[in-house]
């Protein structure tokens, strides 16, 4: 049972919380204000590869390169995430949201005076560092303001990233590519209204939230885990289908501007518009599939998500440039609606650990990405952006492997 509250005053608001009596209430303004966090957070973070092609022209970098900057960004969060999560389920740390912020906001300030290519990989692993602090302690909250409602509680704290990811092409359009790689430093600002922010859900947890995952535990106990068999078997697909997910996605944030530029001929700042109408469509991908996972089950959502993309991303590499770029924006939302699907799946297999569940699927699809944009590089290198593109229209074949997710309503 969750202890009564009438004292606590969040930093957010003046007025009290109203009280909780159970952990199954849905505490919207806590879900808002991590939601909030993640807008920031992903908003200083996708300033990286909006600014690729300013940074290849400054320090002649390669597609190798750009991918390696990729590899070290991605791969950093990738390691630490899962690890993070797993100390945070046995020891909350929640102010600690404010300190990741504070790694993303040094990260940047470096990054805006980065000189040469060993630079920018220090500067990009300190903003890693910043998120796998960040991600999965702000979804384990999120987790527990959700009550009966989790993946609408997913859906809007993802989507609170998405937005910030989208706004970031507009900033590196309206602002980087203008005022040049310095002006990067200029969103170091926005670390420190995070901090500040989430200091405040920092305060939330002390006093309500604790006493919500004990609850919460508590009835995991008592219901008992699922067999292992399941929880290996659901894990291992989810696996297999972030691969497919991820690796498509991050063909299209980290090499869909260098796309547009070498095939259409387009100038940067149409590259970088183009780039935001993609994760424009991300964001409200995102923010549909949760509830849809809610009403009509997780494991639809995740199969359907993946697999129904085919048809568009294997005519986008024919397609002219106007039809192209609203086929790539239909499937980013389309795939989009699987991911915060995916986490709540994997939260409900292992209800006891989700800070831990958390941060291995952020982790996975940091480290898929890496991984998926260091290849990609190479093959851009060999064979050219065009072509990429074409091999890559196939990985939503790997959406098949859904039809093997085990059912969980029962």
């Amino acid at each position: 049972m969750v202890p009564r509250t009438n004292r606590y005053k969040a930093t957010m608001s003046a007025d009290p919380l109203p009280s909780q009596t159970s952990a199954d209430t849905t505490v919207v303004r806590i879900i808002v204000a991590v939601a909030l966090g993640h807008f920031l957070n992903d908003l200083m973070q996708s300033l990286i590869p909006a600014a690729y092609p300013l940074l290849k022209q400054n320090l002649a970098l390669s597609f190798t390169q750009i991918g390696l900057i990729t590899l070290v960004f991605q791969g950093t969060a990738s390691v630490l995430q899962p690890l993070v999560g797993l100390y945070t389920d046995r020891r909350p740390l929640p102010y600690a949201m404010s300190a990741g912020m504070a790694s993303t906001g040094t990260g940047l300030v470096l990054l805006a005076h980065a000189d040469s290519f060993g630079f920018v990989l220090l500067s990009v692993a300190l903003i890693g560092l910043g998120s796998s602090i960040f991600h999965p302690e702000a979804s384990r909250i999120a987790r527990l303001a959700a009550g009966m409602r989790p993946g609408f509680a997913q859906s809007v704290f993802q989507v609170g990233g998405n937005a910030g990811s989208a706004l970031g092409p507009l900033a590196a359009a309206f602002v980087v590519m203008q005022r040049g790689q310095v002006s990067i430093e200029w969103f170091a600002v926005v670390a420190v209204a995070g901090m500040a922010l989430l200091w405040g859900v920092g305060r939330w947890y002390s006093a309500v939230g604790a006493g919500r995952a004990l609850a919460r535990k508590s009835r995991a106990r008592a219901t008992g885990p699922l067999p292992p068999r399941v929880v290996r078997l659901g894990m291992a697909v989810l696996v297999v289908l972030m691969i497919s997910k991820f690796v498509y996605s991050v063909s299209l944030s980290s090499f869909y501007t260098f796309y547009l530029i070498e095939r259409y001929g387009l100038t940067v700042g149409q590259s970088q518009l183009s780039l935001f109408l993609f994760l424009l469509a991300v964001a409200v991908g995102t923010i549909i599939g949760g509830p849809i996972g809610d009403r009509i089950g997780r494991r639809r959502v995740i199969l359907w998500s993946i697999l129904g993309i085919l048809p568009l991303t294997v005519i986008v590499p024919w397609l002219p440039l106007v039809p192209s770029v609203i086929a790539v924006s239909l499937a980013g939302l389309i795939l989009a609606s699987a991911f915060p699907a995916m986490v709540v799946y994997a939260q409900d297999l292992l209800p006891q650990s989700t800070g831990m569940v958390a941060g291995l699927l952020f982790g996975l699809a940091f480290g898929i990405a890496a991984l998926g944009a260091a290849g990609l590089g190479v093959l851009a290198d060999q064979w050219g952006i065009v072509t990429v593109y074409r091999i890559c229209a196939f990985l939503p074949l790997l959406g098949l492997a859904a039809f093997l997710l085990p059912d969980l309503r029962d």
